[in-house]
């Protein structure tokens, strides 16, 4: 993959503002679409999928945990399918292993029940329910009263489906510009004048896919912010190599309703190491993988949103149990104990972190499914967390179709 680093490109038809997974997807998808379309992708970065799209945990999700009817769940499968073959052919790694999701509890069954039948809903194929015995057969270090087994789940590298995305927008006449941050957007009857930091860039239409700058690139071209992105870090250890033995795929915990992250669970990756987590701390700065990196803008924005206050009066007690996992490997230790009894803090190394980019409604809810909006002359994505990755081939050829019908007359 060779991106553009140059300011060589100063028209376009088409601009697609970030290059991460969903970026890259959507510009492929429009190159692909309308033979000779000018597109380029704008990025911040120096290189692509730097962000969400490569610090997440290279899951392919199955479709189990989304609302029937939503584009979540229905993205979700379709994307997942999608991404096995795409990898396929393209030579990417990618392995569809399963996933064991372990109810610790009796209390927890009734949200385990309901969780296969979500799956069945959407289509999720192969969903058993097992017991404790078939449990030790598939992760002889899991403990659980019962589990179910979704074979449908994978891992992926995800950071070489984006290089190879990118490829194949070039290979189809498109572009990438790197090192090329959007500031100013000025939206007239004509097209789209953008303001980067590698020089102007106009284009008749643009589509935004800035992730964790999403809400913002969305104001600046004059589309209300009727949600605020609010980034949560999630933070990992790692198994020592020692230890990786103790999980032979992926495990996770029953998600708790009232918290809307999935818990820390462990997941294989392809190279065999094993990482365990995440916890959900507020990050300091969008951009923000340690405690120490801080920007009071992002810091303010987040604290001062009225929906982010009524998130916090609800969750309270669960988010500063999430702060003293992120200060305490302790306790870090004793929630992924839930799952693996025999897990030992010496088998623990810290690991890495990614940031969400959480789109928040002002009553303090998530916003709990895909959400893309157009305004004139611009299409923005305004929410799209795990499952974005699994889901990006599908997402990408949404925007394309909707951009051909309402810009491009096809």
């Amino acid at each position: 993959m060779t991106a553009t680093d140059t300011t060589a490109t100063t028209e376009a038809d088409v601009a697609v503002i970030g290059a991460g997974i969903l970026g890259l997807s959507t510009a492929m998808a429009l190159a692909r679409r309308h033979s000779g379309l000018r597109v380029v992708a704008l990025e911040q970065e120096a290189g692509v999928g730097r962000h969400q799209s490569g610090n997440n945990s290279g899951v392919i999700h199955s479709g189990l945990y989304y609302r029937p009817g939503s584009a979540k769940a229905r993205m979700a499968v379709e994307g997942a399918e999608r991404m096995y073959a795409f990898c396929a052919e393209h030579g990417v790694g990618a392995e569809r292993c399963g996933k064991v999701v372990v109810a610790t509890h009796e209390r927890e069954l009734e949200r385990l029940a309901e969780l296969r039948r979500r799956g069945e809903a959407n289509g999720v194929q192969g969903i058993r329910e097992i017991g404790p015995d078939e449990l030790r057969a598939l992760e002889p270090n899991a403990a659980g009263v019962r589990a179910l087994h979704v074979p449908s789940t994978g891992i992926a590298d995800y950071p070489a489906v984006c290089n190879t995305y990118c490829s194949l927008l070039e290979a189809n006449g498109g572009a990438v510009r790197l090192r090329s941050r959007v500031g100013r957007i000025r939206v007239d009857p004509d097209g789209v004048a953008l303001h980067t930091t590698s020089g102007p860039l106009r284009a008749r239409y643009a589509v935004n896919c800035a992730g964790l700058q999403a809400d913002r690139v969305a104001q600046r071209a004059g589309a209300p912010r009727d949600v605020r992105i609010v980034p949560f870090r999630g933070e990992y250890y790692d198994l020592t190599e020692s230890a990786r033995g103790l999980v032979r795929n992926l495990i996770y915990p029953v998600p708790d309703p009232a918290f809307p992250f999935l818990g820390v669970h462990f997941t294989r990756r392809l190279d065999s190491s094993v990482e365990a987590g995440p916890n959900a701390v507020l990050a300091l700065r969008r951009e923000g993988y340690r405690w120490r990196d801080v920007s009071l803008t992002d810091t303010w924005d987040a604290i001062s949103y009225i929906g982010f206050l009524r998130l916090a009066q609800r969750h309270w007690r669960t988010g500063l149990g999430e702060v003293w996992r992120s200060a305490s490997k302790p306790a870090f230790v004793a929630a992924l104990r839930r799952l693996m009894p025999a897990l030992q803090g010496s088998q623990l190394v810290r690991g890495g972190a990614g940031v969400r980019a959480q789109a928040l409604e002002r009553d303090g809810s998530l916003v709990d499914d895909f959400q893309i909006v157009e305004t004139d002359r611009m299409i923005h994505v305004l929410n799209a967390p795990s499952p974005g990755a699994t889901a990006s081939l599908p997402i990408g050829e949404q925007i394309a179709q909707l951009a051909a019908t309402s810009w491009l007359g096809a």
